[in-house]
């Protein structure tokens, strides 16, 4: 009897052994593969839901997208980032302008959930809060750093909110949409995640166009702003992110310098018919018209 118990021990501990020496390898050998396959897994189902979404429609809500400029900030901007010395190409193209500026705030201020917000939020201020403060902060005060540097160059752009389907998961994300006249059509910048998308042809994507990729299940490229990132870059968790929160949108119907330092106009909500934004402002507007949301913009 104490030999079979002696056994039985033995058998347990080498079975628990062998779960320990699993869980290890999972952890620490196999690590980057399992996030790759749970990724996938969160990906799928993320891509499922839009294309369960309802579909856009077309409404006659009433708004007027708005791009301020200001030539005296733009200049105040101008000296301060020294974009003089960013920008010396005078032949570059609005996407290679982009492109510059971007790699110039996603290599100086890093990602972070930051733990004191910004008094004020726009450019020079929130540059002065990474010197003083702290030296990183979320995506959506690298949007309107962003978006206040390109406006100073005169890109025409917007900080647009993406939010995901479950309106209980705060985890959203903002980037920023620029419009390319040389193209004809919005792209989508990240510098906070420090990326951009294209097709196979290497076309920069708007995010418009990558919800419509997902859903057809169509080929995007990521494309790492930073060079030294280039192999340790997550493709598949920024791949699996973004069919998150590719579900319904917001942005300000009037844009310009220092938005958010006064928090004044009307956001504007696209999405799905029949979904509803439970946070939104009285004055906020919202469509399922999503040719409208995405149209050409008028000239700043």
């Amino acid at each position: 009897m104490k030999k079979a118990l002696k056994v039985i021990g033995y058998a347990l501990a080498g079975l628990i052994l062998i779960v320990v020496l699993a869980a290890l390898l999972i952890r620490f050998v196999f690590k980057e593969q399992m996030i790759a396959y749970v990724s996938k897994i969160e990906e799928k189902e993320r891509i499922d839901l839009l294309r369960h979404a309802t579909p856009y429609a077309s409404d006659t809500v009433r708004y007027r997208f708005v791009y301020r400029q200001d030539t005296i900030q733009a200049q105040k901007i101008h000296a301060y980032f020294r974009l003089d010395t960013l920008l010396t190409d005078s032949s570059a193209t609005t996407w290679d302008k982009t492109l510059t500026l971007a790699t110039f705030v996603a290599s100086h201020i890093p990602h972070a959930n930051q733990t004191k917000y910004p008094q004020k939020s726009n450019a020079i201020d929130l540059w002065e809060y990474t010197r003083k403060v702290e030296p990183a902060f979320n995506c959506r005060l690298h949007a309107i750093l962003l978006h206040e540097l390109m406006l100073a160059e005169g890109i025409t752009n917007r900080f647009v909110t993406c939010l995901p389907a479950d309106t209980l998961d705060s985890d959203c994300h903002v980037v920023n949409l620029v419009w390319l006249p040389e193209q004809n059509k919005w792209a989508m910048i990240d510098s906070d995640m420090q990326a951009w998308i294209s097709n196979p042809e290497g076309t920069p994507l708007s995010l418009a166009e990558m919800r419509e990729r997902y859903i057809s299940g169509s080929s995007m490229q990521i494309h790492p702003l930073l060079d030294g990132t280039k192999e340790d870059f997550n493709y598949d968790y920024y791949r699996s992110y973004w069919a998150k929160n590719l579900y319904w949108f917001i942005c300000w119907e009037e844009t310009g310098y220092g938005k958010e330092d006064s928090m004044e106009g009307r956001q504007i909500t696209l999405a799905p018919a029949g979904f509803t934004d439970p946070d939104a402002r009285p004055s906020d507007v919202h469509t399922t018209d999503a040719e409208r949301f995405w149209a050409a913009p008028n000239p700043i």
